[in-house]
């Protein structure tokens, strides 16, 4: 047997990664059915794919996907911290897929296996963050043209692709698959929600109940961790700058005020807005001793770090798995977690199956739909068909065991001609 190409930590890993990736299984049923109708079907036979997502016990059910559908699939890592050792060693040894993933590796390594990727000459990418759309448009020129379709997982990559589009960059479609109803509602809302406070937990011990925490924006993402941090007791202020998102968050019951004021009286900090320096030496100044900041948005960008370690009379790296201490002055400390990166990976084990379950079978389909070279497309960005939503919501509630109504004849008649009225 021939041996799969990769880069991970250890191969004696895979035995508990794959207990951990068919667990995740049981809880993905959508996902399970488009297997099976991939692996009858083989919609995908002859794709070469190369995917930069977070290597986790859920991804890897992705990639046995889009194997069983017959591409020839390889996999890197979307962030230096969110690989999941144990799952990296199985997908290499277990599912002859190629990873090149090593939990906590070096900018230069990120990069290396971005690259490696790449050399598989992949006509269709899947992307979490656009490093590996960005690396092609900026250096792999000639492996661009070889690009069928991309598809992108997250809000930051979405908004720099679309940043992409209107410079003209764009040298091939782009699927916004972050832009699904289904992934922004549920992976978003619920899945963000309530991974973002396990992984503050995790790494923390804190009791959430009484704390103030603040929430740097109320997108999709905002939303559900404000909702979690509630219900856990905690009292929860947002920050924005969309008016219409800070009127959403009033509406909603949340106090909602500037950072600066903010960060007077926070005890815990979250930023989900996928901007920079959303958390600077001003708001850091004011803030209480013990304060807790950590950033849920894809890139390590949100809080100022830099700013924050000039500051400092003295830094202590991991007073706790994943807690670093900042000492700005006598009595005043900040605490940030998991290197300013997703605390819900790094600190964590990300969300819940269910809910990646429909983020991952509206990647396939998507996949399915736009990668095979079926359809003429534009170098634009897209979003996801609704047939595809429909379909993966459909299966989601068939797997719950919940039945819905569908429009009587007269109903469908009614809604499609404009005769009756008042």
């Amino acid at each position: 047997m021939a041996k799969t190409a990769g880069d991970v930590t250890d191969l004696s890993l895979a035995t508990h990664g794959k207990k951990r990736i068919l667990w995740a299984d049981r809880d993905m049923p959508v996902l399970a059915a488009i297997r099976e109708r991939f692996e009858k079907k083989k919609p995908l036979k002859g794709i070469t794919m190369g995917c930069c997502l977070h290597v986790t016990s859920e991804t890897a059910n992705l990639m046995r996907t889009l194997k069983a559908g017959g591409a020839n699939v390889s996999l890197c890592a979307s962030n230096p911290l969110s690989t999941q050792d144990d799952v990296a060693s199985s997908l290499v040894k277990d599912f002859g897929i190629p990873t090149y993933a090593r939990k906590g590796e070096d900018r230069d390594t990120y990069y290396a296996h971005l690259h490696a990727v790449i050399d598989t000459k992949p006509q269709v990418t899947m992307d979490d963050g656009a490093d590996l759309v960005n690396l092609l448009l900026a250096e792999r020129h000639k492996d661009a043209d070889r690009i069928r379709a991309s598809m992108e997982e997250t809000t930051t990559g979405v908004i720099r692709l679309r940043a992409m589009e209107q410079a003209g960059r764009l040298r091939f479609p782009v699927v916004a698959v972050n832009d699904a109803t289904t992934k922004h509602m549920f992976d978003n809302r619920y899945g963000t929600g309530q991974s973002t406070l396990d992984g503050v937990v995790r790494a923390t011990d804190l009791l959430l109940a009484g704390k103030h925490v603040v929430v740097a924006g109320y997108g999709w993402c905002g939303r559900g961790i404000a909702a979690r941090a509630r219900g856990a007791g905690a009292l929860v202020t947002v920050t924005e700058i969309d008016p219409l998102k800070a009127l959403e968050a009033v509406m909603d019951g949340f106090d909602v005020c500037p950072m600066s004021e903010a960060a007077e009286y926070g005890e815990v900090f979250i930023t989900v807005t996928g901007n920079k320096h959303v958390l600077r030496p001003e708001h850091f100044k004011k803030m209480r001793d013990g304060a807790v900041v950590c950033n849920s948005g894809h890139f390590d960008v949100e809080i100022d770090i830099p700013g924050l370690k000039k500051m400092s009379r003295k830094v202590t790296k991991e007073v706790r798995n994943f807690v670093d201490e900042y000492e700005i002055k006598a009595n005043q400390r900040v605490y940030l977690l998991a290197d300013g990166r997703l605390v819900n990976l790094a600190a964590a084990t990300g969300h819940p199956a269910s809910v990646m379950d429909m983020s991952f079978a509206t990647q396939a389909l998507c996949t399915e739909y736009f990668g095979t070279g079926k359809r003429k497309l534009e170098h634009i960005v897209y979003d996801p068909p609704r047939a595809i939503e429909d379909e993966v919501s459909l299966l989601k509630l068939q797997s719950m065991k919940i039945k819905i109504d569908s429009l009587t004849r007269d109903q469908t008649k009614y809604l499609a001609s404009s005769d009756e009225g008042t």
